[in-house]
């Protein structure tokens, strides 16, 4: 079984790392270099790093900020926002980040997650499902949460795994920033319809809706990053709480 993994995740606007609450209402968090040095001090498994507005600026990903952040970390980096093409994975990946996540390009043109698994590896491909529950249903949104599509979240898991993705990041926006848990119902769904790991992302809080969602869902990662960011659970003891719980963890 694979042991669970704690990703701090760093969105990015602007330069700073910035949080906010059911993907508005942004707030500064700060410096994205000194947290990304914390994190691994402090025994992060891996760190996500999200340009939040690249898509809907229409820009690619900060480049040169990627490349800093990578220099000062030595855990898996998944990098994402604005990603288009073949040939800005390869810039990403150049600048130092280990994966690429993509989400809203991936719904556009589904055949990018196939071109990217197919030139760097399927392990190498994240994609990002931000989903919403709207009128009984679970659906996927685009633009950084802006743009409602008609896809449901499963069937949209299992077609990028079929597409060759090695992961999946899915975030709950009903529960994002909100500290009152994961969305255990649909991380659940998602991780029964695919075979390929899933990070649960949106909604913690306490320590405890970390053991829940190990225990409750088949998700092998669990991502946060206002409560990382301003220190209300440091990792090192979160990780220890899951081990007296009896949660494998990296």
């Amino acid at each position: 079984m694979l042991k669970k993994r704690i990703i701090p995740c760093l969105d990015i606007k602007d330069g700073r790392t910035v949080k906010g609450i059911n993907f508005v209402d942004i707030k500064d968090a700060g410096d994205p270099i000194e947290l990304a040095k914390k994190y691994v001090l402090e025994g992060a498994d891996e760190l996500v790093f999200l340009d939040i507005t690249a898509t809907i600026e229409n820009r690619k990903t900060l480049i040169d900020l990627v490349k800093k952040v990578a220099q000062e970390i030595n855990i898996p980096f998944t990098v994402g926002g604005g990603i288009n093409s073949v040939e800005d994975v390869r810039q990403i990946i150049k600048a130092g980040a280990d994966k690429v996540s993509v989400n809203s390009s991936a719904v556009k043109r589904p055949t990018l997650i196939k071109e990217i698994a197919q030139e760097f590896g399927g392990q190498c491909v994240v994609v990002a499902i931000d989903t919403k529950f709207e009128n009984n249903e679970w659906k996927v949104f685009v633009h950084g949460g802006r743009t409602a599509t008609p896809l449901k979240t499963v069937n949209w898991a299992k077609e990028v795994e079929a597409l060759g993705a090695g992961e999946i990041l899915l975030t709950s926006m009903n529960n994002d920033g909100t500290k009152s848990g994961f969305a255990l119902d649909i991380t659940q769904q998602v991780s029964e319809a695919v075979n390929i790991p899933i990070i649960a992302s949106g909604g913690a809080g306490k320590m405890e809706h970390f053991k829940d969602v190990f225990e409750k869902t088949g998700a092998t990662g669990a991502l946060a990053a206002s409560i990382f960011h301003y220190g209300e659970i440091p990792i090192p003891q979160l990780k220890d709480y899951l081990k007296t719980q009896k949660i494998a963890i990296r």
